[in-house]
């Protein structure tokens, strides 16, 4: 079974996404390519149609902007349990994002026959922070978005090394080529980035947590749905993959 993890930009017409895909095979999941800096909605959409096994999508977006004002209502339930660890999301509404980016996609992908949480393909709402919560067992958010470039590095770094620990997991393998680990898990090149390069290696970084929150997904691992597929929906993993 193909599937992808997509890390979208909120302005995906001008700042870029990344996409991973891979090969999931039993409790194995394959990392085929990343498709890093893709921009511009029909590049995006594109370069998911052209991968044309793919059944399932995770998608880092709100796919589903039904409320005019506040929070959507699966924002708020997932506050409630993520916020003290330092991953409660920001509100989405038509008044901020009127027409927003994420759901012009996730209705083009409707129109390819990926649907809503269910369906031969399907596509779903996933949130890093809070996968990377729960897959690695870890008390807080991992920093590694915001402060100095060293603190993006160094955080960058450890979620490098929480994801070379997939490839160990005897819930889900994370198979990952060696010139994959080479471009996006060696903590050397990290150290020589900055600016929009270091962007790019997190957006990177997302998308394989992206893809394996999907994987998570189809095998039906435990997880929790917040909210619904009519106003907006987040499915996040909810056991540890990796000790």
């Amino acid at each position: 079974m193909w599937l992808a993890g997509v890390d979208l930009a909120w302005n995906g017409e001008k700042n870029p996404s990344a996409i991973a895909v891979g090969e999931l095979n039993g409790k194995k999941l394959r990392l085929d390519n990343i498709y890093g800096a893709v921009t511009g909605l029909d590049n995006i959409f594109n370069t998911i149609k052209e991968n044309r096994y793919i059944e399932g999508i995770a998608i880092d977006a709100s796919l589903i902007i039904n409320n005019k004002t506040g929070f959507r209502e699966c924002e708020t339930e997932l506050n409630k349990v993520y916020r003290s660890k330092w991953a409660g999301c920001h509100p989405t509404n038509q008044r901020l994002y009127p027409d927003a980016f994420s759901v012009k996609l996730s209705q083009l992908l409707l129109s390819e026959g990926f649907n809503y949480v269910f369906g031969k393909k399907w596509q779903i709402e996933c949130y890093p922070h809070a996968s990377i919560i729960e897959i690695f067992g870890l008390d807080k958010r991992l920093l590694y978005k915001k402060g100095s470039v060293s603190e993006k590095r160094n955080g960058q770094k450890i979620l490098q090394e929480h994801i070379l620990r997939l490839c160990n997991s005897n819930i889900l393998e994370l198979v990952i080529p060696e010139h994959q680990k080479e471009l996006y898990l060696n903590p050397d090149i990290v150290n020589t980035l900055k600016g929009q390069q270091l962007k790019s290696k997190e957006d990177a970084l997302d998308s394989i947590i992206c893809l394996y929150t999907a994987a998570l997904y189809a095998l039906k691992y435990s997880g929790h749905s917040f909210g619904n597929a009519r106003n907006g929906y987040v499915w996040v993993p909810d056991k540890q993959c990796v000790r």
